[in-house]
C-alpha cells in the first residue's frame, strides 16, 4: 500500500532531520544503517499530513519520541488522532519518552526489536 505523501511538509521534514533532538539522535545511532534485524528505518518521514520521527516500512513500525509538550492535554489529545489516523493505514505506532532513551537506552531497543 502506497502512503499519502503531502509535498508541503517535505521542506520542514528536512529541516528537522538538519536539527534532530539529543534523543532522536542517539535512537537513530542504533536503528540506521539495518542495525535492527536488517530493516531500513527512516527519520521525519511524512506520512499524510504527518512527520513521523522514524518510520520502518518493512514492518509498518513508526516510533515516536516523546517531549515534555505531548504530556499535556493538548498533546496526549493530538497524538491521539494521530495515532488513531497512522494505525488506520496499517501502522503500528510505538511511542517512547525521551526519558526513557536516555535512562533505559537497552530497554528501548528491545521494545523495538520485538515490535519489529
Amino acid at each position: 500500500m502506497r502512503l499519502f505523501y503531502n509535498i508541503k511538509l517535505k521542506k520542514h521534514s528536512q529541516e528537522l532531520r538538519s536539527n534532530m533532538t539529543d534523543a532522536e539522535r542517539i535512537l537513530w545511532s542504533k536503528v540506521r544503517k539495518r542495525q535492527m534485524k536488517n530493516c531500513q528505518f527512516y527519520r521525519q518521514r511524512v506520512i499524510g499530513n504527518y512527520i513521523v520521527d522514524f518510520y520502518c516500512p518493512k514492518a509498518k513500525l513508526i516510533t515516536e519520541l516523546d517531549g515534555g509538550q505531548h504530556y499535556c492535554p493538548d498533546g496526549i489529545k493530538e497524538d491521539n488522532e494521530r495515532d488513531k489516523y497512522l494505525r488506520n493505514l496499517g501502522s503500528k505506532v510505538l511511542r517512547l519518552s525521551d526519558k526513557e532513551i536516555f535512562e533505559n537506552l537497552d530497554a528501548v531497543l528491545e521494545r523495538i526489536y520485538e515490535t519489529l
